[in-house]
């Protein structure tokens, strides 16, 4: 678990240069870029610092929406709708989760958009000396950012309840329809007080009943 900042696995990237100049020119142009780490700010969209290869310079805080894989015939789809929730937290990690390739979400402007599954950012809050004011570890509210790099050659970041994944051997062609709802469940397995083990040192310790069952057995 790291805070604010995580590397990321290598992808390259071409950045609209209207984000390098602070949205005041640079439209329509684009210099090629590599990922080379994301920042969770809590309330924000995520950051991606990027190696402008051109440059050699390394340019932080830029959104999803800076961001285009193709320069040509790429769609603009804003930034609230290729990330839909901000950071939860400062504590994030990154994974690339198995099996999980071509995919499409359902966005904001109700439409389904195609594209390739990378990786997850996910958050979580790691100190418990410090305030938790935030649902990362809230069971209904948690969502995890599926970092995917769509058709319409820009990149979204869309938790696992908008997407829908396929695989040609695992997945039918005629999928159902989720219709789940949200776990409101806090599972644990220590809240049972009549289980327990706390009277013995024993490595191959046993509850009281389970001792007293054996002593009856023998």
């Amino acid at each position: 678990m790291a805070y604010l900042i995580h590397n990321l696995p290598l992808v390259n990237v071409y950045v609209r240069k209207e984000y390098l100049y602070d949205l005041q020119k640079g439209h329509g142009e684009y210099t090629p870029g590599i990922w080379v780490s994301v920042k969770s700010v809590q309330y924000k969209a995520l950051y991606f610092e990027t190696l402008l290869t051109e440059y050699g310079a390394l340019f932080d805080k830029l959104p999803l929406s800076a961001f285009v894989w193709k320069t040509e015939g790429h769609g603009d789809l804003p930034l609230d709708t290729l990330q839909l929730w901000d950071c939860f937290d400062y504590n994030l990690t990154v994974i690339e989760k198995p099996m999980l390739g071509p995919c499409e979400f359902f966005g904001k402007d109700r439409k389904m958009h195609k594209g390739e599954y990378l990786f997850t950012i996910d958050n979580c809050h790691s100190e418990s000396s410090t305030l938790d004011t935030n649902y990362s570890e809230h069971d209904p509210e948690h969502k995890s950012f599926n970092i995917l790099q769509l058709d319409n050659g820009q990149f979204a970041a869309q938790p696992n309840n908008r997407i829908i994944f396929r695989d040609s051997s695992l997945t039918p062609s005629d999928l159902k329809m989720p219709d789940f709802k949200v776990c409101t469940q806090n599972y644990r397995v220590e809240t049972e007080p009549k289980w327990s083990v706390g009277h013995t040192d024993e490595w191959q310790y046993k509850t009281k009943e389970e001792e007293n069952e054996i002593d009856r057995t023998n």
